[in-house]
């Protein structure tokens, strides 16, 4: 894989790696998202969500010991639902590292990525975030650097709920912007209501893919 944006090294995989996202609930202060990795260890956290929070456009990814890593912004006004995604936390003094808006204002569609730090990188987003399968890829090859689909409970074949997923990032990807994509992905398709208003990424593939882990 060429050379993309890196968030945070220590968070680029040598090989493919499975993440378990997990969406906590929003009845409570300081929820948003936990992140796991196979062993069960702690990889990423997100608190900025739920009632309390100081502003529901803008959002941190955490590491375990919660040294903020990114910070994901909607820029208003914008009838893209354009974001864009920060290093560290706070925007006050830092440009931008990339941009993501949908690529129409309009119907079902897919979500660019544009990074600011290397000219011509762009990545597209497409499938459908609500039922957690789409995938992100390198604009310029098409080749697919990270992966979201439902989560299969391996003791029981048991299909988990949607506040469960995987986060597959390909070797080379960084896990971190990966996992920024997911936080603004969350935003812009509004998934806590399935309703026929929610924006959804225009499905490539008709069907969901489970993934069970093993």
């Amino acid at each position: 894989m060429k050379a993309s944006l890196v968030v945070d090294e220590g968070f680029i995989y040598e090989e493919e790696t499975h993440l378990t996202v997990l969406k906590t609930s929003l009845f409570f202060a300081n929820d948003g998202f936990t992140v796991y990795d196979c062993k069960g260890k702690l990889v990423f956290r997100v608190d900025s969500y739920g009632p309390d929070a100081r502003d529901r456009g803008e959002h941190v990814l955490m590491d375990t010991h919660g040294r903020c890593l990114l910070t994901v912004r909607r820029k208003r006004p914008s009838l893209h639902h354009r974001w864009e995604g920060f290093p560290g936390e706070g925007i006050n003094v830092r440009q931008p590292m990339f941009s993501v808006r949908r690529s129409s204002i309009i119907g079902r569609c897919s979500v660019t990525v544009e990074v600011y730090e290397n000219g011509g990188e762009e990545y597209q987003i497409e499938g459908n975030f609500a039922q957690r399968s789409c995938t992100i890829y390198d604009a310029t090859n098409n080749e697919s650097v990270a992966k979201i689909r439902r989560k299969v409970d391996a003791s029981t074949n048991v299909l988990l709920g949607k506040d469960v997923f995987f986060l597959s990032v390909k070797p080379g990807f960084d896990g971190a912007f990966a996992m920024g994509l997911v936080l603004i992905l969350d935003q812009i398709n509004g998934v806590d209501d399935d309703d026929d208003d929610d924006i959804h990424v225009i499905e490539r593939a008709a069907q969901v893919e489970p993934v069970i882990e093993d």
